[in-house]
């Protein structure tokens, strides 16, 4: 009776959390790869495929602390995190070859290995052994020993947050360090989006441990009022202007003549059955709030190989001759998601551990205040209002967000002042097709925290895995993140020799 009750209180959050997520705030997902089906089945086909399956990855098991910065006797509770190396470009433990370190975000480590091949691609000429470590409360590290123990409640979801995070990789590394006894292999830290963001504060955290950091498409500046908060969705619809003018005027026309179809007496009926909705509409909304989905994740995951924003601008533009606005969008959809019996408007919406994960962080400290306020955006007004952000996150959660702790914890303000004299080796990489490159570092600051940008690049582009057909900006990109690590990791070495030689120099006699 008891686990009975229990899955009902889950499923009482999942709806409660669909239905904030649907009528209140929304906040675009962050993520190094674009999660539609298509793509999410040919990924566990893949990532099945992954794992211990190959001699060279292995999975592991840290016993990690709950919390790392309280001394209560429930802090010392444990939880096991996952993490796994591959061992098959590695140069042993004598060569004091690199180690680079992938850090999880928002989801299982699992599918990063598949699509996240920088480490891989470059790991054969650095002799480098890769590690991928899974954020705490994803994938297969939970603690309280299930996802409903450890979402349940303030109390356990309290113990949820990126400084936990952080200090987490910070013990996975030295453990490894300590087991292998690879104390002289300098680490890189390399993530892409919020994994990105993490990268980046590890070093400036943890400069003992990691050598320097490769911060993909990490918007470390979206936070307490740095970036514009209209700059994400500026971005998307910059991306469809320059890609098609008339697509970005059909687009921006849309959503007055949802609404009014919409006010019809059928309206609701006759829009459901216009854009194939796998349940009747109930408001407008729900269609509004889906296509508005759709159109930020064709532009924020824009990848040459595929252009999806390409993609739908071609079908709304090829349909303006034998259907009217609502058609060409509805052309748009298929064209994307291609072709299904029904679309589900809340696909975007649905409980995954990622979302459901994201919204408690992004209810208590990662609040980006993104919304859509400029007149000349492709989307209807819908500015970010932070007190319903509050308010939803607090009946949500029955917590305050923490708006202003990111900045104090990490910094941002002023950052190129601060960071100028006071950080070194971080590589942070946008593409300014990105939305999220808004909130990006798009200038260097010094001579080793260093900007790399790319004009077509979109989001965590250069960290994915390496295609014949890759353009040459792309290639050369990516070349120079691996030269700046190379470099950081010469200056280690002869650093690590000089000092080997000052110890092994005899002690001068006294006479």
């Amino acid at each position: 009776m008891g686990s009975i009750l229990k899955s009902f209180e889950w499923l009482s959050l999942f709806f409660l959390m669909i239905s904030v997520n649907v009528y209140g705030f929304k906040i675009p997902r962050l993520g190094t790869w674009r999660r539609s089906k298509e793509r999410e089945a040919q990924m566990s086909s893949s990532s099945s495929d992954l794992g211990d399956n190959h001699d060279h990855l292995k999975t592991f098991y840290y016993t990690q602390r709950l919390d790392h910065f309280n001394y209560r006797p429930d802090s010392y509770h444990t939880f096991q995190q996952r993490y796994i190396i591959d061992f098959k470009y590695w140069g042993g433990p004598k060569s004091s070859a690199p180690i680079f370190a992938f850090f999880g975000a928002e989801g299982p480590v699992d599918d990063d290995i598949h699509y996240v091949g920088f480490l891989r691609d470059n790991a054969p000429q650095f002799s480098a052994l890769i590690v991928y470590i899974e954020h705490r409360y994803y994938g297969k590290s939970i603690p309280f020993g299930s996802r409903e123990e450890a979402m349940r409640n303030a109390s356990t979801r309290g113990y949820f947050n990126s400084a936990q995070a952080i200090a987490d990789y910070a013990a996975v590394l030295l453990h490894i360090k300590k087991t292998l006894s690879v104390q002289n292999s300098p680490i890189i830290v390399i993530g892409g989006s919020y994994g990105g963001m993490l990268a980046s504060w590890f070093r400036l955290k943890y400069p003992h441990i990691a050598l320097g950091a490769l911060a993909s498409s990490a918007p470390i500046l979206y936070f307490n009022g740095i970036a514009p908060k209209a700059g994400y969705y500026y971005i998307v619809t910059k991306d469809f202007k320059e890609t098609s003018e008339t697509c970005y005027q059909t687009i921006s026309k849309s959503w007055s003549e949802i609404d009014r179809v919409a006010e019809k007496p059928n309206g609701l009926s006759i829009l459901s059955k216009r854009f194939k909705t796998c349940e009747k509409l109930s408001k407008s909304f729900e269609l509004k709030d889906y296509l508005d989905s759709l159109y930020t994740d064709a532009a924020q995951y824009n990848f040459p190989s595929e252009n999806p924003v390409k993609v739908i601008c071609s079908a709304i533009d090829a349909a303006a001759k034998k259907t009217d606005i609502l058609g060409q969008i509805f052309e748009g959809v298929v064209a994307f998601m291609r072709h299904h019996s029904c679309y589900d408007m809340n696909g975007y919406n649905h409980p995954t551990e990622t979302n459901l994960g994201w919204r408690w962080q992004t209810c208590s400290e990662m609040v980006m205040p993104i919304g859509h306020e400029r007149n000349d955006s492709m989307f209807p007004p819908a500015p970010f209002n932070m007190k319903r952000f509050v308010h939803e996150c607090r009946s949500l959660y029955g917590v305050l967000p923490q708006p202003h702790w990111v900045t104090t914890y990490y910094g941002g303000p002023d950052l190129k002042l601060i960071l100028h004299r006071f950080a070194s080796n971080i590589i942070f990489s946008n593409g300014l097709r990105d939305p999220y490159s808004s909130g990006g570092v798009l200038e260097s600051i010094s001579d080793s925290v260093v900007a790399v940008t790319t004009v077509n690049g979109c989001h965590c582009l250069d960290i994915q895995s390496r295609k014949t057909n890759d353009p040459e900006w792309l290639v050369r990109q990516r070349n120079k993140e691996v030269k700046i690590i190379k470099g950081w990791i010469a200056e280690y070495q002869a650093d690590l020799i000089a000092l080997t030689k000052q110890t092994k120099a005899p002690t001068p006699r006294k006479s």
